[in-house]
């Protein structure tokens, strides 16, 4: 039974993986679970109802497990960087870092980021990497913590400068990890998740220039 279940929990990664990169090559809307069965070397075209239930199902395994992989890098972090007295950068850090190692720690070639990119622009999936990065900041915002970098800043102009993020950060890591893929540039992850904290950092703390009546993003 043990083995059955071993091959079972095998079979599901090998679909992860392929699903993973035809969708990050070729968007999600675009790709057949018969062509995902394919790659994937099975000959069954059923595999991804029989192994997940319905494509859904198959989407919200895939973020699921871009969401671990992120969070047992997380886990590395200092405790302590996302505290109540945290800084601005510190925010920003415990939140875009654990992504980045996440990408780093894949085999090569990698898809990851590009999947989570093209999920990004999916109406019907969540923005996980979106709402991980700007949750720190809007929270910290509403619960009246002082963020220095934020004085004179208007909140409308903070929040929508968060909403910003996610595009921001995954279209250069979908891009990067693109280009080492390629062969066009050697992999160097932790580099870049440091290049995206002080490009949101700068982006978040910039003076504001927006008239009083600047409309936010998405601002109710």
């Amino acid at each position: 039974m043990e083995t059955v279940s071993r091959h079972g929990e095998k079979a599901r990664e090998i679909l992860l993986d392929a699903a993973e990169e035809l969708f990050a090559r070729y968007g999600i809307d675009a790709v057949s679970n018969r062509k995902i069965a394919e790659h994937a070397g099975t000959a069954n075209h059923s595999a991804i109802k029989y192994h997940f239930g319905s494509r859904q199902d198959l989407l919200e395994a895939m973020l699921q497990r871009a969401m671990d992989g992120m969070r047992r890098c997380r886990a590395s972090l200092p405790s302590a960087a996302g505290g109540p007295e945290a800084s601005l950068r510190e925010l920003v850090t415990v939140q875009a870092l654990p992504w980045v190692y996440s990408f780093d720690a894949l085999d090569h070639p990698s898809w990851r980021a590009q999947f989570l990119y093209q999920a990004r622009l999916h109406p019907e999936l969540p923005s996980i990497v979106g709402d991980s990065l700007r949750a720190e900041v809007l929270d910290a915002a509403a619960q009246g913590r002082a963020i220095r970098e934020f004085e004179g800043i208007p909140e409308v102009v903070v929040k929508s400068r968060a909403l910003i993020l996610g595009p921001m950060f995954l279209g250069l890591c979908a891009q990067y990890e693109r280009t080492v893929n390629d062969g066009r540039q050697r992999g160097n992850w932790e580099s870049v998740g440091y290049f995206l904290v002080d490009s949101m950092v700068g982006m978040l703390a910039a003076p504001s220039t927006a008239p009083a009546d600047f409309m936010a993003f998405g601002d109710d």
